[in-house]
């Protein structure tokens, strides 16, 4: 790998053009945790602004005209030093990446992860790396944000083990993780969760109409393909050699060599994964019964209330504590239980600066919620699309530009979906398009700008991922890394959704393109 000692800043190959702008802008921008602490101001002296302007636009959670709340009254500034405390404690990545941490902390420390690793590039073409990685991120979604916590950073790893430069593997991961978030060839908790609000939406013009759960399998599926092929381009004709040039100065003494595996290590190896694999058996054997406990109150397992679904945390982190601990008891590099609190420890260690930002995201989220001015933006936007009257493929193309622009400050794709389906469902619907294609499109937009947006919560944190690797890298080195994704894939995909339309396949199971159905 080229190890030169180019300044990010100063290599003329990236300082150029309009991602040397887009990067050298961000990284202007300051630390994100004082982003936020701005951000959280301006969300406060605009709600305190807007709060006197009456909207006709409805709030469709509400039945009536949308208010914005004053976060600078009284009543709101003495409920937020109140909640202070739980906007934190309460904020859902936080919980999410640190106990799935503690368990791949430990399989690090007893260096599973690492011989893991080792052995995967010994049976995998370097040639196929960058696909495998943005596949691996692609069917991640499964298990709802492991990809976060899981893929992205050993992305980097896969990469910088093979030769190859981290932050590409990085950017590959996080392209097949966010970028393609509803890409999938297995079907995943969001199926559900977004057809029920796209249900919702539709049942506000014809009561009676029901949506399959998985309306937008196919689509989805045949997606991640062109996100494979799409990102495995970029990554390697892009990105990569944009990265020629940028040294890799992090703290890189625990990483792994591509040494080929010693005889202990190959025992360890087998007896971890041994244990790994009978450890997902048991969850699928013990999953498949009609009545089994992992199931929700109707026997759904894929629901997000689902016991298995709201597990899936904890399984990632038993996943590698326990295969962790197998093989440094087998490999010999456990040798008491306090070699075991050591890994979780360092890892924790590595989340410090993770949790001060986070301390100030959850903040921001919070005020900009309860505020109302998120929801403002969304239907402020659906309206004017909707009085645009345009034909309906120009429609969906506006559709998809619409989510991908709100889904630049409001980062929820159910939160979003929320707001946005019971206006653009029934409002397509009158236009004679059926729910389940207007639920395509919003998954397209949703999807392409997840990573370029600072706004995401897990964006901060492959910024530190990246950090691990080249200390220089701030939130405009990682914007401009994954704005040729962003672009091809918002084009792309949308040009695919309406070549596939076009075409008559379905969309789904039980879809349609046209409503009535037809």
């Amino acid at each position: 790998m080229n190890e030169s000692t180019t300044n990010p800043s100063t290599d003329p190959a990236r300082a150029g053009g309009f991602l040397g702008a887009v990067e050298r802008i961000g990284n202007r921008i300051p630390d994100p945790a004082m982003l936020f602490v701005a951000l959280l101001f301006v969300v406060w002296v605009l709600s305190w602004l807007l709060s006197y302007v009456d909207f006709s636009v409805i709030d469709p959670r509400t039945g009536s005209p949308i208010v914005i709340v004053n976060q600078l009254s009284g009543a709101a500034i003495t409920t937020f030093f109140s909640s202070l405390v739980t906007n934190f404690s309460g904020f859902g990545p936080v919980g999410t990446v640190l106990v799935a941490m503690l368990g791949i902390g430990v399989a690090e420390h007893t260096g599973f992860i690492n011989t893991g690793l080792r052995a995967l590039l010994g049976v995998t073409p370097k040639s196929l790396l960058t696909p495998m990685v943005i596949f691996v991120g692609i069917v991640s979604h499964s298990a709802v944000d492991a990809g976060y916590v899981l893929v992205i950073p050993l992305g980097g790893l896969i990469f910088y083990v093979a030769g190859r430069h981290p932050l590409a593997g990085i950017a590959a991961a996080f392209a097949g993780v966010s970028g393609g978030f509803s890409a999938n060839p297995a079907p995943s908790s969001l199926d559900p969760l977004l057809q029920s609000l796209t249900q919702v939406g539709a049942q506000i013009l014809d009561p009676s109409i029901e949506i399959n759960p998985l309306n937008n399998y196919f689509f989805t599926a045949v997606s991640s393909l062109l996100i494979v092929v799409l990102g495995w381009w970029i990554t390697d004709r892009v990105v990569e050699p944009r990265l020629l040039g940028t040294q890799v100065d992090g703290k890189l003494d625990n990483l792994p060599t591509m040494d080929p595996l010693e005889p202990h290590e190959r025992k360890g190896l087998w007896a971890a994964m041994l244990v790994m694999v009978l450890g997902m058996a048991l969850v699928v054997v013990t999953a498949l019964p009609a009545d089994s406990a992992w199931r929700n109150a109707e026997g759904v397992i894929t629901n997000f209330n689902s016991p298995i679904m709201r597990s899936i945390v904890t399984l990632i982190f038993l996943l590698f504590l326990v295969p962790g601990i197998v093989y440094g008891l087998v490999a010999g590099t456990l040798r008491s239980s306090k070699d075991m609190i050591a890994g979780m420890t360092k890892a924790m260690e590595s989340m410090a600066y993770y949790l001060v930002i986070m301390f100030f995201i959850a903040q921001f989220v919070y005020a900009f919620n309860v505020s109302n001015l998120g929801a403002l933006m969304a239907l402020e936007g659906a309206e004017a699309l909707k009085a645009m009257a345009l034909p309906w493929y120009v429609t969906i193309v506006g559709i998809v530009l619409l989510t991908g622009f709100v889904n630049i400050f409001v980062g929820s794709a159910s939160g979003k979906w929320g707001l946005l389906a019971p206006i653009f469902v029934p409002m397509l619907m009158t236009l004679g398009i059926s729910p389940d294609l207007t639920q395509a499109a919003y998954r397209v937009g949703d999807s392409s700008t997840n990573i370029i947006t600072p706004l995401m919560p897990y964006f901060p944190l492959v910024v530190i991922y990246c950090q691990r690797y080249v200390k220089g890298t701030g939130i405009g080195t990682l914007a401009a890394m994954m704005l040729p994704y962003s672009i091809t894939f918002l084009v792309a995909w949308t040009a695919f959704l309406l070549l596939y339309t076009f075409s008559g396949l379905p969309l789904g199971i039980l879809s349609s393109y046209t409503y009535p159905a037809g």
